[in-house]
């Protein structure tokens, strides 16, 4: 089975055995249909799952694809994505799903009850949750447009806009307004944002302001403080409202927080996040699940073939490996393979309680 997950800023492709044995994997880009079209987006999936296939030694269509894909917000899109990825002849059948919904596979048991919701916050944000009886809670997910506040991208461009206003007198003062500059070899605001309107600092650049932003946050900045604390407030919300849709904010339930904003475990970001969940959701049991996503969607394809117990253990267990995850220099923590296939490596879960 080919395990697919796709976010706004990278790619996982994972080639996994019924009975848990991880046989090849690979990384690419982002997966962007917005910018790039629907068509051309699984087009771009189609060289990381041509290694992943390849580093397993796999010809032919594979079982099933599990795809977890980013801007999969809607029904008709999951329904267009479904049919540009079976044109591709990678599998005889396909899934897709919602990102955010494998982050919430990789941090939920996989026996019992999957209740549970998911806030994944990388460089967008987003919510998913699944309650009793397989009810579901979800939220578009588009920007502003949408409702939403907060990410990776948001928090660097709200940074830089503070920054900006303090610089030139508009605003409230703020020491990002020497620390964004000086992380780009600027001297100052005004050279910084004439670097990044006339592209001398390229947009994929830009993400490097959000852990500027929680350093001077962590320093004190009173502005950045207050950006921080705004995000830890629409993590919560984002994940009170599911678990309230759910009717689980009387029962014990699992949040799980995930994405590289998230993962990162910014004290300030994270304790904020913990005490707003115990005053307006006590019951929830917060989580930090660093293990890739792509866990997840090779979870749901477990879940799909009816496994038994030791593949589930097999996928998420074993050691730490030598050799890093995916593509070389990409650490993440999976394991080496002992389980007969050559070279294959189940993945590790890294789940850590908040």
């Amino acid at each position: 089975m080919l395990a697919i997950d796709a976010g706004n800023s990278k790619t996982d492709v994972a080639l996994v055995r019924t009975d848990g044995t991880l046989l090849g994997s690979a990384r690419g880009g982002g997966f962007q249909p917005p910018r790039a079209g629907a068509a051309q987006a699984v087009e771009d999936l189609a060289p990381a799952v041509a290694t992943a296939l390849a580093r397993a030694g796999a010809t032919g269509p594979v079982d099933h694809v599990s795809a977890c894909l980013a801007n999969a917000d809607f029904p008709a899109e999951e329904a267009g994505l479904t049919d540009l990825i079976a044109a591709r002849g990678w599998a005889r059948t396909v899934t897709v799903r919602n990102d955010t919904l494998a982050l919430l596979r990789a941090g939920l048991p996989d026996f019992g009850t999957p209740v549970g919701v998911a806030v994944v916050c990388g460089a967008g944000i987003n919510c998913a949750g699944v309650g009793h009886g397989g009810s579901t809670a979800r939220f578009p997910s588009l920007g502003r447009i949408s409702g939403d506040w907060g990410g990776g991208g948001f928090l660097a461009h709200e940074a830089l806009w503070y920054a900006a206003r303090a610089d030139d007198g508009r605003g409230e003062r703020t020491a990002l307004a020497r620390a964004l500059p000086a992380h780009f070899g600027l001297p100052g605001m005004p050279e910084l944002i004439e670097a990044l309107h006339l592209g001398h600092v390229p947009e994929r650049r830009r993400h490097e302001m959000a852990p500027v932003l929680f350093a001077v946050a962590a320093d004190g900045d009173a502005v950045a403080r207050a950006i921080v604390d705004r995000q830890a407030q629409e993590v919560v919300v984002m994940a009170t409202v599911a678990l309230e849709r759910l009717d689980l904010l009387d029962e014990p339930t699992p949040v799980v927080l995930g994405g590289s904003v998230l993962a990162a475990r910014h004290p300030l970001l994270n304790d904020q996040v913990v005490r707003l969940l115990a005053e307006r959701a006590p019951k929830a049991v917060p989580q930090v699940v660093t293990a890739p996503p792509v866990l997840g969607a090779a979870l749901h394809a477990l879940d799909r073939a009816g496994a038994a117990a030791p593949a589930y253990e097999r996928l998420r267990g074993g050691t730490r490996s030598r050799r890093p995850w995916g593509r070389a220099g990409r650490a993440s923590g999976r394991a080496p393979g002992d389980h007969g296939a050559p070279g294959a490596r189940p993945f590790r879960l890294h789940r850590e309680s908040c």
